[in-house]
């Protein structure tokens, strides 16, 4: 078995929900995407967590241009495929409190994106990742574009144009590399062992880390997410936050690092330097803000800012920390997105000024928010701890300096998020909290399952640490003896 039946599964799944109505449709794509689950945990349990890549499919698909159908997974991909497939259904049983117009359409895309977040996380032949990439952009945009709020065609058109920018920046490296290899191909082997000259190395750098960055957002280029996040149907909002945005820092692992080690050295103390003043940027921004929704956008800036920082200082330790954070903020991430969705849902606003007493008239929903806000500002014993911990413990290695302001992250967080919760949760009920109605049906189900991830992760990491250890070191040694032959 491939993994290729991974990647059609869910395009066979949004081709056949066009065919469902009314409530059959969310039915048949929480089915498809539970399906989906249970295949990648088959996977996982076939997986050896070894420097090998398993699953492998490799078809020609254009030869004559050297482009193949070749994609894999090895220890790095599995997390990614994990996360992928985990959060797809439960962002589904999400939209269970939702009637959407087309609502056939808009599972369709969600199950459709999902396929082309899956072939990024697994090609190994660099066509077939900008495919991925670029498929992924399309359902989003019309997620967003059809069923998002004021001035969603605006915003929408914005992020395309910026992620959309980025994508040909480094579908120029992909094609200049693909000429340059010996053989005329986009294999991703042949691409690590191709040997640049340092100006060459500079620009395809350039090529991928604008891409990249973009896609993640780390500081300067965020400008398009806050916005996003904000307007986006809460669905939209979890594949973006939760998904979406694990591109660009899973590019940056497998396909610029390693592809321009040289321009990688020379530059990555300025990409360090952004990723931590985007994490005190960001922080300082979810400080003014008043809108919940728009509150956890600008945290997730400042996170996947650590995660970012943790993995151009380049080390096991800091990128085993960011796989495991990857996981985590996702699931988080989720977690807080749906719980603004409820109160959004319930009370039609966001405001946190008018917000407060909902700990007393729903009691079930105050507990789940707060173990969610609790795993994000990383307490010990939960999910985002582990992680943190990693990636701080690698910048301090790289940078003591670095460490402290980067470290700031944890504070700065656990004010913020704090002061939303007791905000939104303590107080007494005013006219609108009043009449609150606590947690029920999918709602609970969609908690539970997060908030026992986020206690089971948090006391046993070791399982999902060591998916990715081997293949983690490997990629680690293999570019570090490629930083002494640049040196």
């Amino acid at each position: 078995m491939t993994v290729s039946i991974l990647i059609f599964l869910p395009v066979i799944a949004a081709i056949a929900v066009l065919f469902f109505k009314n409530n059959l449709v969310k039915h048949a794509a929480l089915a498809f995407s539970i399906v989906e689950l249970a295949l990648t945990a088959y996977f996982l349990y076939k997986f050896r967590a070894d420097t090998t890549t398993q699953f492998v499919v490799d078809i020609p698909w254009i030869p004559k241009f050297g482009i193949f159908f070749n994609a894999g997974i090895d220890g790095i991909s599995m997390i990614m495929v994990l996360l992928t497939t985990l959060l797809v259904p439960l962002i589904i049983l999400t939209t269970y409190q939702h009637d959407y117009k087309k609502a056939a359409p808009f599972y369709a895309l969600i199950l459709f994106m999902q396929a082309a977040l899956l072939v990024v996380f697994t090609a190994l032949d660099g066509f077939l990742f900008y495919v991925g990439w670029e498929a992924a952009l399309i359902p989003i945009y019309f997620i967003c574009a059809l069923w998002g709020g004021e001035n969603r065609v605006k915003i929408t058109i914005k992020f395309f144009i910026y992620t959309f920018s980025g994508s040909l920046l480094m579908l120029l490296a992909l094609i200049y590399l693909y000429f340059i290899t010996p053989s005329a191909t986009f294999d991703i082997h042949q691409f690590y062992n191709l040997t640049l000259v340092n100006h060459n190395q500079s620009w395809v750098f350039w090529a991928f880390f604008l891409a990249f960055a973009i896609k993640m957002p780390i500081f300067p280029f965020h400008t398009w997410q806050p916005d996003t996040y904000t307007t986006a149907p809460s669905a939209g909002t979890m594949m973006l936050g939760g998904i979406m945005l694990k591109m660009g820092i899973y590019g940056v692992i497998r396909w610029m690092i390693p592809v321009v080690p040289g321009g990688f050295i020379e530059w990555k103390g300025l990409a360090v330097i952004l990723s931590v003043f985007g994490i005190i940027y960001a922080s300082i921004i979810a400080f003014t803000q008043k809108d919940g929704k728009r509150l956890v956008a600008y945290s997730s800036i400042a996170h996947v800012g650590l995660i970012a920082a943790g993995i151009f200082v380049w080390s096991s330790v800091g990128l085993q920390g960011a796989m495991i954070q990857m996981l985590s903020h996702g699931i988080n991430v989720v977690g807080l997105f749906f719980i603004w969705d409820i109160i959004s849902r319930r009370l039609h606003t966001r405001d946190l000024s008018q917000l407060g007493g909902i700990a007393k008239v729903a009691p079930k929903f105050s507990i789940a928010f707060l173990i969610i806000v609790l795993g994000t500002v990383a307490l010990p014993l939960t999910n985002g701890f582990i992680g943190e911990f990693l990636l701080l413990q690698s910048i301090f290695n790289a940078n003591i300096l670095f460490m402290a302001i980067a470290g700031l992250t944890l504070i700065f967080g656990a004010v913020y998020m704090l002061r939303m919760f007791k905000k939104v949760m303590y107080g007494e009920p005013n006219e609108l909290t009043l009449t609150f109605t606590d947690i029920a049906g999918s709602e609970v189900v969609v908690l539970a399952i997060i908030c026992g991830l986020i206690i089971i992760t948090g006391i046993f990491p070791q399982p999902i640490l060591h998916i990715s250890e081997a293949a983690v070191n490997n990629l680690v040694d293999s570019v570090n003896l490629k930083f002494v032959q640049v040196k």
